[in-house]
């Protein structure tokens, strides 16, 4: 169980607690609030604690901090700014103390957990609930906006789900460098984090949070390029949330979006003849105020024009059912043409899946070392990207101590594959790593891995230099080829302290059609 802040991310430092300031369970503070249980500290050193106010007998959270005075100025303006916007999808702030020596405030206590650690436990979430949890969020930074005010800090560790399934918000903290947009786009980070378990929002510094895949350009992989089962009306509006490029709508507009599939969703149904919002480029957001809260009334009403011309040709296929339309272009035999965009269902593209791989079917390449790093490689496959294989530490030079050309893990695939995409997640960022497709195995020897390295010479996609971040993903695979062999090659190692280079390969994961 969890109390934000004590899930967020902060930067703020706090000095060390005076013993003699420490509470102690049963204290009462300001005559009203008795601390029943020390949860946790958060991230910015301040205490946590489940309490009870004794005069209306409910549960509240208590976040404490020491001192008080002036460095604890922010919090409890924050506390108070809070206070004044009342929402279902918002923790009530209740009251905010200043004792000089030590200061705190107390707000709802939601029985529950952050996003973050729900997402940590049971993985990513489907479509249905994470939907539900962006519509929530959106939904509370609405009625913040309003206000006038800005939130300033969405993220996983904000986002509380209650155990009773309502999601609320806690703890807003904007500064100088928050906006209502920096606000939305946070909404499309929550939105892709519940449905791929990464934050994708690194440059804001949550840096305690799984970076988001991205290719060699740095760019965000989509939802549906990771996982199968997600709309692509969904996908598609995330990525535009979390696009600089675009002009954004209303948090207001946002989440009569997020309500209209959120209400989609109650039936497993997304309407993606509507969507989605698509978003003007900042180049052409002369309407884009404007035009962004058209669009879903335009959606709807293209709906409409569709259906009632469906009508009007399906009438009048009918009264023409005793031959064939003249005007339609045959192909011998009588049989009509298709014409191309005319179906009026279209199926959508098979979603890649991951390959089954064992430990069997992996192995270390080394062809300058001596050969004694070649142990725990089957890590890098089970599934659980908290194990893998790692380097040793070289010392003095990234490049493997300029002992070596490099090292890198062979996949077997077994037989040949069409191959659509393959992930490497690493255990930190900063390498400099390639893939790369070849013929055969010739064994695992040193003589056999020199010729890997000489015959290997079809690269996939584009390497990376210095990763920015620890998943690397290489899509570049020809859809009219099969590969049955293929090369993780890491050339430089990220940096472990002073002088002293290593990588760990977590998980390899490669996916087909």
């Amino acid at each position: 169980m969890t109390q934000v802040g004590e899930g967020q991310e902060a930067d703020e430092v706090n000095p060390p607690m005076m013993a003699f300031d420490a509470p102690t369970l049963g204290e009462v503070l300001a005559e009203r609030y008795q601390l029943a249980e020390h949860v946790n500290n958060d991230s910015a050193g301040r205490q946590v604690w489940r309490g009870v106010d004794v005069v209306l007998r409910r549960p509240v959270a208590v976040v404490l901090r020491y001192p008080g005075g002036d460095s604890a100025m922010e919090m409890l303006q924050a506390a108070v700014r809070a206070s004044r916007v009342v929402h279902s999808n918002l923790v009530g702030v209740y009251d905010a103390i200043d004792e000089g020596q030590r200061a705190y405030v107390v707000r709802e206590w939601v029985d529950g957990d952050s996003l973050r650690e729900v997402i940590a436990a049971a993985g990513p979430l489907d479509a249905v609930r994470a939907t539900m949890i962006a519509h929530s969020v959106a939904s509370a930074i609405a009625a913040v906006h309003a206000t006038g005010m800005v939130h300033g800090n969405i993220h996983p560790g904000t986002v509380m789900v209650g155990h009773d399934g309502r999601v609320v918000l806690a703890d807003a903290r904007a500064d100088g460098s928050d906006t209502f947009d920096t606000d939305i786009r946070a909404i499309g980070g929550v939105l892709y984090f519940a449905m791929t378990g990464h934050w994708p929002q690194h440059e804001a510094g949550r840096t305690t949070l799984p970076d988001a895949v991205r290719d060699a350009t740095g760019a965000v992989a989509a939802p549906r390029q990771l996982r199968s089962g997600i709309p692509a009306y969904l996908d598609d509006l995330t990525m535009d949330l979390l696009d600089p490029r675009l002009t954004l709508p209303t948090s207001e507009v946002l989440a009569a979006e997020l309500s209209r599939l959120d209400a989609a969703t109650e039936e497993h149904y997304f309407d993606n003849s509507v969507g989605p919002l698509r978003f003007a480029a900042a180049e052409d957001a002369t309407e884009s105020t404007q035009s962004s809260r058209r669009k879903i009334a335009a959606g709807v009403a293209g709906l409409l024009v569709i259906a009632v011309t469906g009508l009007f040709f399906g009438i009048s296929a009918l009264a023409n059912n005793s031959g064939p339309d003249e005007s339609s272009p045959t192909a011998p035999g009588g049989q009509a043409t298709a014409t191309p965009g005319a179906s009026s269902e279209s199926t959508p593209p098979p979603q890649p899946q991951p390959i089954s791989l064992g430990a069997d079917q992996v192995r270390i390449v080394d062809a300058d070392g001596a050969r004694d790093e070649l142990e725990g490689v089957e890590a890098a496959v089970d599934g659980d990207s908290t194990t893998g294989w790692t380097t040793d530490a070289y010392e003095r030079n990234p490049n493997f101590g300029n002992l070596k050309r490099g090292m890198g893990v062979l996949v077997d695939l077994g037989e040949p594959r069409s191959v659509t995409a393959v992930q490497v997640e690493l255990s930190a960022a900063g390498a400099s790593a390639e893939l790369l497709a070849g013929p055969n195995d010739p064994g695992a020897t040193r003589d056999g891995d020199n010729e890997v390295l000489d015959t290997f010479t079809d690269r996939i996609g584009e390497p990376f230099e210095n990763a920015e971040g620890a998943t690397l993903t290489f899509s570049g695979f020809s859809p009219d080829e099969t590969y049955q062999y293929l090369l993780v090659w890491i050339t430089k190692l990220p940096s472990i302290g002073g002088e002293r280079y290593q990588i760990g390969v977590q998980e390899i994961t490669v996916e087909g059609p």
